[in-house]
């Protein structure tokens, strides 16, 4: 005859499942800030140093508190953040620390939950299509393939160019870095989808965050229109999402232009990122 527990053993049992749950819930943000100080003291290996000094020139430039900060944050990202190979590449270390300098410059100085909706970063040899649906004008829908770069995806996945990466990191000053793009895309997605309008942590700042992009945006526009050159690659008129993207590009590794024909909105995202590269 098998055993048949009373209602109370039930009720008794299922109540400390709930409790053990609950003690979990408010005990893993602990351990997982005690992890992430544990990770954020125990130094960056020379040989990734040796790799970010090398492949990331941008980061040789940083004041001295800037770059330990940006190899502690590297810690806690390479530990936390899966890298996949697409296309038969093999991943190895200096992919992995060049692609997570560049992601960490996004974090310096701000609290952070170090792109906490982001699970892995899937990356190809090179330029990728991308291929999604499309619907004309009578209905008919259509498979269509795009080459890309790199994508920010708000399921949990980047997806990057080797030889993109590379090339961004290894010229800072062009403007042109999918690394920080498609990161910056992450911040923005963290509240569940992009529009540019990343969390600023403050709700009484988004009324001029609003109106100084939207200026800019604006003076993007009229520049196009007249074929006038400018600090902005024409791809941030696409959307506010990407706005937000290139002008983050620009303002890593293009600030005194940026600052120079957008003043306020090189403040904005001052403000945000909590860094100046205008004294690097």
């Amino acid at each position: 005859m098998g055993f048949t527990p009373s209602p109370a053993m039930t009720f008794a049992f299922l109540a400390l499942v709930a409790f053990a749950v609950a003690a979990w819930i408010a005990l893993e943000p602990r351990l997982v800030a005690r992890r992430r100080r544990r990770l954020r003291a125990t130094p960056l290996p020379p040989a990734w140093r040796e790799i970010v000094l090398r492949r990331v020139p941008l980061v040789a430039a940083m004041p001295e508190e800037l770059r330990r900060q940006l190899f502690a944050h590297m810690q806690v990202f390479l530990a936390e953040k899966r890298f996949a190979g697409c296309d038969g590449l093999a991943i190895t270390d200096e992919m992995r620390v060049t692609i997570a300098a560049q992601a960490c410059l996004l974090l310096l100085n701000r609290p952070g939950e170090y792109f906490a909706r982001l699970r892995q970063v899937l990356v190809y040899p090179g330029p990728f299509v991308v291929y999604r649906e499309r619907r004309n004008a009578i209905g008919l829908v259509t498979d269509e393939g795009r080459v890309h770069a790199g994508e920010s995806w708000s399921h949990g996945q980047v997806v990057l160019s080797w030889s993109d990466v590379l090339e961004g990191a290894a010229v800072p000053d062009d403007g042109r870095n999918v690394v920080i793009h498609e990161f910056a895309h992450q911040l923005d997605q963290e509240k569940g989808h992009a529009n540019g309008a990343p969390d600023l942590a403050d709700f009484h700042r988004y009324p001029r965050w609003s109106s100084v992009m939207a200026q800019a945006w604006g003076e993007l526009h009229e520049r196009l229109r007249n074929a006038a050159p400018g600090v902005l690659d024409p791809y941030a008129a696409t959307d506010p999402a990407e706005f937000f993207a290139v002008c983050s590009e620009a303002f890593f590794e293009q600030p005194r232009q940026l600052a120079g024909e957008h003043p306020a909105l090189y403040g904005e995202l001052r403000d945000f990122y909590r860094v100046d590269p205008l004294r690097w």
